[in-house]
């Protein structure tokens, strides 16, 4: 499989909620995360995960679909 540098930006609108699950699909998926940063924006409400990946399209939208079917959280994602 041909791999590919990315980054996914995750928003998490319930952190309390959401982010349990957010946190053991990205732990699942460790093996193509090469970077994680994680920022909680109380102003505006929302908790940001940024991550840097290396990964083909399948695996990168396996994660991307994993997370998006989660309530209160949005997924967006690029490929280099």
């Amino acid at each position: 499989m041909d791999k590919r540098l990315g980054i996914i930006g995750i928003f998490i609108q319930d952190r309390g909620k959401s982010a349990p699950e957010v946190n053991k699909i990205i732990g699942a998926n460790s093996d193509i995360v090469v970077g994680r940063i994680g920022i909680p924006f109380r102003e505006k409400g929302v908790n940001v995960i940024g991550l840097i990946i290396e990964a083909s399209t399948d695996e990168l939208g396996a994660l991307t679909g994993k997370l998006g079917m989660l309530s209160d959280v949005r997924v967006k994602s690029l490929l280099a």
